[in-house]
C-alpha cells in the first residue's frame, strides 16, 4: 500500500493533517470522503483539488467516497461567501448529481470489482427522512453554540460588512448537518477520514467531534491548500467566469489555453498537483523547462495531461490542431476541420460583420468583401493597396485583387475568415 499522506506532501497538496492519519492509513485500507457541491450540473477547475485528493487516494489503494451534497446543497455553506445561494430543488439535484458522477468517472473507478472502487452518495437520501426535532435532540444536543460560534467561517461572515444582514439560522446549521454526514458514513461505510479545502478545516472537524461524541469512534481530517496564482489573480477563473469541466460550458479548446497560459511559477506548481506524473519525471520536465523557458515544455505538458484527463485525447489533438491555426501556419483546410464552437473560440473577440447568404452565393469580390460589405477595411482604395502588397489573405491563404469569396470558401457553411498581415483577423458571417 502507498504512502498517501506521503505522496501529497512531495505535491504540495497537504495544508493540515489531524495527528494520527498516516499511522490509520498504513495499517489497513481506509474509506475517506469528499463533498462536492451540486447546484451546477458540471464541476469546475476550482474542483480539481478535491477530485485529484480522492484520485490518489484510490490509486494509494484505499477507498474513495464523492458526496454529492444534496442535504447540504439545499442549505449553503458559509465558508467563504458573503451571501446565500440560490435553494435547489430535487429533481435537478438529481440531475446535477448524474452529471457530476460522469465527470468524477474521468479519475475515479466507480466500476471496479476490487473492494477499492469508489462509490457516490447523496447525503439528501439520508437527510431527507430526518425530523427536525429529532435532528436537533439526537444530533443538536451534542454540540455546544460556543463551539459552533468558534469556526471561523461563522466568526468571518457574522464579521463580514457584506452580512450586514446578518447570517441566517439555516446556514448557521450548516456545519452539524455536514458534521452530521461524516458520522452517518463512519457508521455505515467505515469512513473515517473526510478530506477538503483548508476553508472546510471548521465543517469537518465538527465532524469529528460528533463521532467522537456520539459513536465513542476516531475521525480524522486531511485539507489540502486553496489554490492561488502568482499574479494575485483567482485560480479557476477566466474573463468568461468559472472554467467548467464540461464541454459545453468551457470548449476543450478554451479548457487547453488556461492551463497553456500559466505563468512558469505556476505551471512548476500546477503539474504536481493536477497530474498523475511521478516526481521524477516532474523533475525533468521542471530542469528541461528551465534550460529552455520559451519553449514553455511545463505549460504544455500541463495542459496536454489535464485536458486528456478531463475530455479525451482527441479532444486534446483538436485544440492543439485549433492552436496552430491561430499561431502557425495552418491553411483553409485545418480551417474548415474546426467545428462552429472551437471556431468562434479560436477567434473570440474578433470583429464579425453578417452579410446575406445570396452575395457568397453569387460569388463576392474580394475588394467589396474587405469593404463596403465587410467593413474590415475603410475604403476600396485601403482593400486594393492591401491586396497588392500581398497582405491580404481568406482563410489564412493569400489572394489578390481578382480574388471572388464563394461557397467553397465557408468554414461550416457559414464563416469566411479575412486577415491583413499576421495578427489582423475578421469574420464574415453569413445570415
Amino acid at each position: 500500500m502507498k504512502n498517501f499522506v506521503e505522496e501529497l506532501n512531495w505535491r504540495g497538496m497537504i495544508h493540515t493533517v489531524m495527528p494520527g492519519v498516516e499511522e490509520h492509513l498504513m495499517e489497513h485500507m481506509r474509506s475517506a470522503y469528499v463533498g462536492f457541491d451540486p447546484t451546477a450540473d458540471s464541476l469546475h477547475i476550482g474542483n480539481l483539488v478535491p477530485i485529484m485528493l480522492l484520485a490518489h487516494y484510490q490509486r494509494c489503494g484505499h477507498k474513495p467516497i464523492a458526496l454529492v451534497g444534496g442535504a447540504t446543497g439545499m442549505i449553503g455553506d458559509p465558508s467563504g461567501k458573503s451571501s446565500e445561494r440560490n435553494l435547489l430543488d430535487e429533481k435537478t439535484l438529481r440531475y446535477n448529481q448524474d452529471a457530476i458522477k460522469k465527470q468524477l468517472a474521468h479519475f475515479l473507478d466507480f466500476e471496479s470489482k476490487s473492494d477499492n472502487a469508489a462509490i457516490l452518495v447523496n447525503n439528501y437520501d439520508w437527510m431527507k427522512t430526518f425530523s427536525f426535532l429529532e435532528f436537533i435532540r439526537d444530533v443538536g444536543k451534542h454540540i455546544t453554540v460556543n463551539y459552533m460560534m468558534a469556526k471561523d467561517s461563522v466568526k468571518n461572515r457574522i464579521a463580514s460588512d457584506a452580512a450586514a444582514e446578518g447570517m441566517s439560522f439555516t446556514e448557521f446549521t450548516y456545519q452539524l448537518v455536514q458534521g452530521y454526514d461524516f458520522l452517518y458514513l463512519y457508521k455505515e461505510n467505515q469512513c473515517s477520514i473526510q478530506m477538503g479545502g483548508s476553508d472546510q478545516w471548521g465543517n469537518i472537524t465538527t465532524g469529528t467531534e460528533l463521532i467522537r461524541r456520539i459513536s465513542g469512534g476516531k475521525g480524522f481530517a486531511i485539507t489540502c491548500p486553496l489554490i492561488t496564482k502568482s499574479d494575485g489573480s483567482k485560480f479557476g477563473k477566466s474573463e468568461g467566469g468559472n472554467v467548467w469541466l464540461d464541454a459545453n460550458r468551457t470548449s476543450p479548446y478554451k479548457f487547453y489555453q488556461y492551463w497553456l497560459n500559466s505563468s512558469d511559477e505556476d505551471a512548476e506548481k500546477y503539474i504536481k498537483i493536477f497530474t498523475f506524473l511521478s516526481q521524477d519525471e516532474i523533475n525533468t520536465l521542471v530542469l528541461e523547462h528551465s534550460q529552455a523557458p520559451h519553449l514553455r515544455i511545463l505549460q504544455k505538458r500541463l495542459a496536454e495531461e489535464i485536458t486528456t484527463m478531463v475530455h479525451s485525447k482527441t479532444d486534446l489533438e483538436n485544440a492543439i490542431k485549433a492552436s496552430k491555426i491561430l499561431f502557425g501556419n495552418s491553411t483553409s483546410a485545418d480551417l474548415k476541420q474546426l467545428n462552429e464552437k472551437t471556431f468562434l473560440d479560436v477567434f473570440d473577440g474578433v470583429p464579425l460583420t453578417q452579410i446575406q447568404k445570396q452575395d457568397i452565393e453569387n460569388g463576392l469580390d474580394i475588394i467589396a468583401a474587405l469593404s463596403e460589405k465587410g467593413g474590415f477595411l475603410k475604403s476600396n482604395g485601403e482593400a486594393r493597396r492591401s491586396l497588392k502588397e500581398n497582405a491580404i489573405s481568406v482563410n489564412k491563404e493569400k489572394v489578390n485583387e481578382h480574388y471572388t469569396i464563394t461557397p467553397q470558401d465557408l468554414i461550416n457553411n457559414k464563416f469566411v475568415l479575412l486577415q491583413k498581415g499576421k495578427r489582423n483577423f475578421f469574420i464574415l458571417q453569413l445570415i
